[in-house]
């Protein structure tokens, strides 16, 4: 067996994108696969499962989507087996990542977690059965290597992901997207999961359509998540078109850095977009819609005020947070045109979240977590 072989899982668009960039830190004796999307599949890994097939769908399609990870899981066991990885580097997906850890470990295989789950936020009683069974983990925000450290796990602060986007100038960006340089450019990030679009997108165009209606000179253009099916895709393009708003693929391995600096504002989804948005100097406004059951469940457990990574990075409501009931096209339409209108007074809060996360010291997370694999490949980083 090649010391040289990996697996590597990762369940959703940003996962898939951050598990690339360390794949392409290692050099090209280590055999990667797994599970993932389109860039890690751009990285040569063996994809043996697709992240796209088990994404979240809506509640009636919990059997589909169940079905579908339990597939990806049994075809990660069988290769797992079979090809019997010295190492592991899971990221995030953390009750799928969370199961298929206790068996690499039980087989020997040294694992490596990159991105800690949320137990700062809730359901903290997953750290229990993760710290079991992992050997290292590589966590994205500077204030989870001692919660975790005091839980007995061996966590190191890598930086964030967002850190290592390449952006270009604004004026390049706003000429790819075909933006004219002197309008207001919103971006509207209805999310990377199929639920997500399909309950936030339709708010979002009628928001926008307000703020337009008073402000000539404003244009959008909705950025569509790699890792939605296709079905999805087509709905949100035709959705957009009605509106007159241009949808624009993200590429898969680039993410959003080619185009988050052509915009001011956003209107995003809860989750990394938000970040990447406040790191690329694009007002956030952070919208968010679960089913009720869900949102029962979560305001039982939850122990952060702010669901904006943003915000809660900052420790106070810098960016306007819109959620649930308050995620409707009037609220947004407010916010979208003060974020806008007062884009100076959000940016102080920019610069400092860039403080907030070190980007001084930590902009190459993904070069360290490549490091921290390196011992268990027996080979070198770059």
């Amino acid at each position: 067996m090649s010391r040289a072989d990996l697996i590597v899982v990762a369940g959703e668009a940003s996962g898939d994108r951050a598990a690339a960039a360390v794949i392409s830190k290692l050099p090209p004796s280590v055999r990667a696969f797994g599970m993932g999307g389109g860039a890690l599949g751009a990285e040569g890994v063996d994809l043996v499962a697709d992240l796209r097939a088990t994404t979240a769908l809506g509640v009636a399609e919990v059997a589909v989507r169940a079905l579908a990870i339990a597939r990806a899981y049994a075809r990660i066991r069988v290769a797992i087996a079979r090809r019997k990885p010295a190492a592991a580097l899971l990221v995030n997906y953390t009750e799928f990542n969370t199961r298929l850890a206790r068996v690499l470990w039980a087989r020997g295989t040294r694992v490596l977690w990159y991105g800690a789950p949320q137990i700062w936020a809730w359901r903290s009683a997953r750290a229990i059965p993760l710290r079991r069974s992992i050997d290292r983990m590589a966590v994205m925000l500077p204030f989870e290597e001692p919660l975790w450290r005091s839980l007995g796990v061996n966590a190191t602060y890598v930086g964030h992901p967002a850190l290592e986007e390449r952006r270009g100038d604004r004026l390049s960006a706003r000429e790819l997207l075909g933006l004219t340089p002197q309008a207001w450019a919103v971006a509207l990030l209805p999310g990377s999961r199929p639920h997500e679009v399909r309950r936030l997108l339709a708010p979002m165009l009628v928001g926008y359509e307000a703020v337009r209606k008073e402000h000539a000179s404003v244009d959008a253009r909705l950025l569509l998540a790699s890792s939605l099916d296709g079905p999805t895709r087509d709905w949100a393009r035709a959705m957009a078109a009605s509106a007159h708003v241009e949808a624009v693929d993200v590429d898969a391995r680039a993410g959003m850095g080619f185009a988050l600096p052509a915009f001011d504002a956003a209107l995003c989804a809860s989750g990394t977009a938000s970040l990447e948005c406040a790191l690329a100097r694009v007002v956030p406004v952070v919208c968010y819609r679960v089913g009720w059951v869900t949102e029962l469940a979560a305001r039982a457990v939850l122990k952060t005020a702010h669901v904006a990574l943003p915000n809660i990075l900052l420790g106070r409501a810098a960016f306007p947070e819109l959620l649930q009931r308050r995620a409707k096209p009037t609220l947004m339409a407010k916010s979208l045109a003060r974020a806008l209108s007062k884009r100076d007074s959000y940016l102080g809060a920019c610069t400092e979240l860039e403080g907030v996360l070190g980007a001084d010291t930590h902009k190459n997370a993904s070069v360290a977590v490549a490091r921290m694999l390196e011992p268990w490949l027996q080979v070198s980083a770059v």
